[in-house]
């Protein structure tokens, strides 16, 4: 009954986040309402007891509290025109062949993804760069698909654990360290990312071949930067070279998140494009949420002895030789693109957290999987089924054929990339 009720809870969850249906006049259902019902029946049937919420709060309050300081800091960023500066960068650089301004977009939005993380450079970056592309080359519109999917693609191996949100969740469960998770993923995502934009440039070969430079309008020169946006760089600068100095004294990173989100929110609020409803609504707080939820489905599993089969299945092969790394990598991908990454990347931290020994290389491992599986199927994130969405409303129809085509043919030779990097590196830093 307990094992019924749980995996029904899971499919329900899947199922509602995933179609997000309507329900009268309330509209769609966002994440967090169709996350509720599953923990509600598993309360209810007792496989979620009191503890356990207790439990899951105390695991995440940490990251939480620094994926809702990054939050904020975007919006921030984004009200005081910062990544107006970004849309003007990738304008004066499409000039040329479309080649160039293909890589110029490939780099930025996986710059992006490093720096704040990875849904804010497909949620940011998407609005930006399609109706730009379309004004630039307003006679091959048919540009408009290959420069979304580099958006959405650039945003691949996280290489900083405050790169993807549940990322930081996970590394927090598993007691890894900024600096160690920053020293073996950096090369990582350096070589996911290069498959993937050498991927991306064999899809699209027949619409990136054009060496005439874009005709369209161009937009007028943006206003010097203020005092307030030079301060605000000035500030995101010193809270990510903290990073590193926090984690090597063993000191939280959430503190220096904290302090420089709360230095760019006063900064920003002096400014009269900012305001304290800007800076509340910047924070995503139904992910928040969500997040918070489907990690409570995950204990709930974790209770009927699921991560206990997972354990078993990744300890049947060495931790840290070519085979434990390529099985935990490719469950992981796999669960991610069917179940959705954020289920799966909770029971994967739940697991780790079961297992005798250093579970370092599996955690990463499975991050790895957790990062590039999404692009297997529109279901495996939230962020690729609102950028599907998002396109659609800018007139660029991305039809599931062609993201699953896009997304096997890509992603299967970085996914390899990959997690071949990886365990190089158990050979290097053994």
């Amino acid at each position: 009954m307990e094992q019924a009720a749980a995996f029904g809870s899971l499919c329900l969850t899947v199922m509602l986040v995933v179609t997000r249906p309507a329900v009268g006049r309330f509209g769609r259902l966002n994440p967090v309402a169709g996350a509720i019902p599953g923990v509600v029946v598993m309360i209810v049937a007792g496989v979620l007891a009191p503890k356990d919420v207790v439990r899951g709060a105390a695991m995440l309050w940490r990251p939480l509290v620094t994926i809702a300081s990054v939050m904020a800091m975007t919006s921030v960023a984004h009200r005081l025109g910062i990544f107006d500066r970004v849309t003007r960068s990738i304008e004066l650089r499409a000039r040329g062949p479309v080649p160039h301004a293909f890589t110029t977009v490939f780099v930025i939005g996986a710059a992006t993804a490093a720096l704040f993380n990875n849904d804010a450079a497909v949620l940011l970056l998407t609005p930006i760069v399609v109706p730009l592309v379309q004004r630039l080359y307003p006679r091959r519109q048919h540009l408009a698909t290959p420069f979304a999917f580099a958006v959405f693609m650039s945003a691949g191996v996280a290489p900083l654990c405050t790169s993807n949100p549940m990322n930081l969740v996970v590394a927090e469960a598993a007691g890894i360290r900024f600096n160690t998770y920053a020293v073996r993923m950096v090369p990582v995502a350096l070589a996911g990312s290069v498959c993937t934009y050498l991927m991306l440039r064999l899809v699209f070969r027949k619409q990136l071949e054009d060496d005439v430079p874009a005709r369209g309008r161009e937009q007028g020169s943006l206003a010097d930067m203020g005092g307030g946006p030079r301060a605000v760089l000035a500030i995101v600068g010193a809270m990510f070279a903290s990073y590193p100095i926090l984690s090597y004294f063993d000191a939280p990173v959430w503190i220096a998140a904290l302090a420089g989100a709360v230095l760019v929110c006063a900064i920003g609020l002096r400014e009269k494009h900012v305001t304290r409803a800007h800076v509340f609504h910047g924070v995503a707080w139904d992910i928040l949420a969500f997040l918070f939820l489907i990690f409570l489905t995950a204990l709930g599993l974790e209770n009927i002895g699921v991560t206990s089969t997972m354990r078993d299945v990744y300890a049947s092969a060495p931790a840290d030789g070519a085979g434990g790394i390529g099985l935990v990598g490719g469950v992981s991908s796999l669960g991610s693109a069917v179940l959705n990454n954020h289920p799966m990347a909770a029971l994967n931290a739940l697991t780790m957290r079961s297992m005798e020994g250093d579970h370092g290389w599996r955690t990463l491992a499975a991050l790895i999987g957790g990062d590039l599986g999404p692009r297997l199927l529109p279901m495996g994130s939230l962020a690729g089924l609102l950028w599907i969405e998002m396109a659609r409303r800018l007139n660029v129809e991305i039809k599931t054929w062609d993201f699953v085509r896009t997304g096997f043919i890509v992603t299967v030779p970085t996914l390899a990339v990959s997690l071949a990097v990886l365990w190089l590196e158990t050979l290097i830093f053994r």
